[in-house]
């Protein structure tokens, strides 16, 4: 039982690190060829995992060879247009002017049900207004709408505003993250005294954020609410 359970320790750290080292992308929308290595690692831990007979390296050396396989295509694909069309596909126009390109449609397999679908998705009811959907590699739809049909910017309207900056989180769940106040232009002053205008203690603060502007966001613990 105690074999069995650090096999599984271990194989388990071992698939963490593995996807950490294949990127960020691959825990978000997958390519083809990075779902076929996700599907293939978690077959690959567990057999190991379920059947103690088998030696844990026979477990470990195939996902450290997938593992090197993909960091070396990921690579090649950094530096080849050819490879990374080979690997991924490349986006397909569904939409074009308004007109459902059929063909398209057919080439990729998706049915007129599944494009009206991810259109709603995006809050698009009149395909007369869309210009421009394209089936991207990951699978997902990226649609653009005639000039007309969009939302007024600021910018459109001739209004001055203020550029948005994005908050620094400064106390997260009780605790100080000194390094974003550092990051934020405050100090420990600042934040003493933010504190004692309301009546809290570090520990009481689930929440605390600051953008540029110095507008505070905060949230108390939901227990001493």
């Amino acid at each position: 039982m105690l074999i069995s359970f650090l096999r599984t320790v271990v194989l388990y750290l071992l698939l963490i690190v593995t996807v950490r080292l294949m990127g960020k992308r691959q825990i978000g929308e997958m390519e083809p060829a990075e779902f076929v290595v996700t599907m293939l690692l978690a077959n690959l831990a567990a057999i190991p995992m379920q059947d103690s007979a088998i030696p844990l390296l026979s477990g470990l050396v195939p996902i450290l060879v997938i593992l090197g396989l993909e960091l070396i295509l990921a690579a090649v694909s950094l530096r080849s247009i050819r490879m990374r069309r080979l690997l991924c596909g490349k986006p397909v126009i569904l939409m074009q002017d308004g007109k459902i390109l059929e063909r398209n449609l057919q080439r990729t397999r998706v049915n007129l049900d599944e494009l009206t679908m991810h259109l709603r998705e995006k809050g698009i009811f009149d395909l007369s207004t869309v210009k421009f959907a394209i089936l991207e590699t990951n699978g997902q739809l990226s649609t653009l709408l005639y000039a007309k049909e969009q939302p007024a910017s600021a910018r459109d309207a001739g209004i001055r505003v203020r550029e948005t900056e994005l908050p620094v989180t400064i106390i997260s769940a009780g605790r100080i993250l000194a390094e974003n106040l550092h990051l934020a232009g405050r100090d420990g002053g600042w934040l003493e005294a933010e504190l004692k205008r309301r009546s809290l203690t570090a520990e009481q603060v689930l929440l605390l954020t600051v953008d540029a502007a110095g507008t505070v966001y905060l949230v108390r613990k939901e227990d001493l609410a």
